[in-house]
């Protein structure tokens, strides 16, 4: 696997007028699973594919550790890769899929059906090996796909949009497997998604893109809780924009003062971004300051949907032992729990 750290240096690319990749850095260390994550034509696809050495980028350098590959074809830069479509070939067994990638190289046949039968075991479909693509579900069939992608020990495996095709429950299983076999295997992966949840779940970093920059990229807990940009705040979870009037490097939200963290010293109206779990409500009936609009009951907790006297719409999350009272039309009194807000 993996030795060497990947880098993308100062990476641009155009498609006529659009500036798909702008002046694009990235650096994934070694044993390292770093998402990509943004909406559509962002540029995080692009990046993979240029890193695959399948699009050829307009200026920059792709590097592999000390090694310039950017001008390295696809076929002879040692990446794996993962997409969309599972790619399988429909007249080849399981294993014969997963051991393609081996006799391409020349591997001879005993160690080719040896390592196909291990990886087969890694994704749990040791007993499927003489099956055809046809006669698997979409699950299986992708995880055909990920062990034929690391038949051959790529230095890097390339995600992307992997799980896209599958239905939720077989999404969310497939994605702590790859996690899992990476982690293992300690493979270095670069895996590309539209997915918030997705990326956060089993990313060491991940990368938030938009028009062709990354706008930033952290860890999934300090992405969260420390979004760089109103941008990563807002595609990141869900946020409240609740308004205010901010003073220097104070705001004034529903009645109370709070630090801003982002602050440049305006004065006037704006709005406080907050997240859901920042929010307290109580059942209030004399000093009230808005009212339940809806109660979704999500198991542990509850989102309550409120609305303030100024028609401020307000999404809380409070532990559904709490929530019992807050049901629509209750007068309630919202609070932010949180010290410090960003503005926009």
């Amino acid at each position: 696997m993996s030795k060497e750290n990947l880098i993308l240096q100062s990476i641009s690319k155009r498609f006529g007028a659009v500036h798909a990749l702008d002046n694009f850095d990235l650096e994934v260390k070694v044993g390292e699973l770093v998402a990509l994550l943004g909406p559509s034509g962002c540029g995080k696809t692009t990046a993979l594919r240029v890193v695959a050495g399948l699009e050829r980028q307009d200026s920059g350098a792709v590097k592999l550790g000390g090694r310039d590959i950017t001008n390295l074809p696809a076929h002879l830069r040692n990446m794996g890769m993962v997409f969309q479509a599972y790619s399988l070939f429909p007249n080849l067994s399981v294993e014969e899929n997963v051991a393609f990638g081996l006799q391409m190289r020349k591997v001879n046949k005993r160690d080719r059906q040896k390592k196909a039968g291990e990886l087969l075991e890694l994704v749990g479909l040791n007993t499927q090996h003489k099956r055809f693509p046809h006669q698997l579900s979409g699950g299986q069939q992708q995880r055909v796909a990920l062990a034929r992608a690391l038949a051959f020990e790529p230095e890097i495996l390339l995600l992307d949009e992997p799980l896209s095709a599958l239905d939720a429950q077989v999404r969310s299983n497939l994605r702590e497997e790859i996690r899992r076999l990476q982690l293992s295997l300690g493979t270095t992966a670069l895996f590309v998604t539209h997915d918030q949840e997705e990326a956060m779940a089993i990313s060491d970093r991940v990368g938030v893109m938009s028009h062709g920059k990354l706008e930033q990229i952290a860890s999934p807990d300090s992405l969260y809780n420390n979004p760089a940009t109103e941008f990563v705040a807002g595609f990141v979870g869900v946020m409240n924009y609740i308004p205010g009037y901010q003073n220097g490097k104070s705001v004034s939200i529903l009645g109370s003062d709070f630090k801003v963290k982002n602050s440049s010293g305006h004065q006037g109206a704006t709005s406080a971004l907050v997240r859901p779990e920042s929010i307290t409500v109580v059942a209030k009936e004399n000093s009230s300051n808005a009212v339940v609009v809806t109660r979704s009951f999500l198991g542990a907790s509850s989102r309550i949907l409120c609305k303030t006297l100024d028609g401020t719409l307000i999404q809380a999350l409070v532990p559904s032992e709490e929530s019992s009272e807050l049901i629509p039309g209750a007068k309630v009194q919202v609070k932010i729990s949180a010290n410090e807000v960003l503005v926009s």
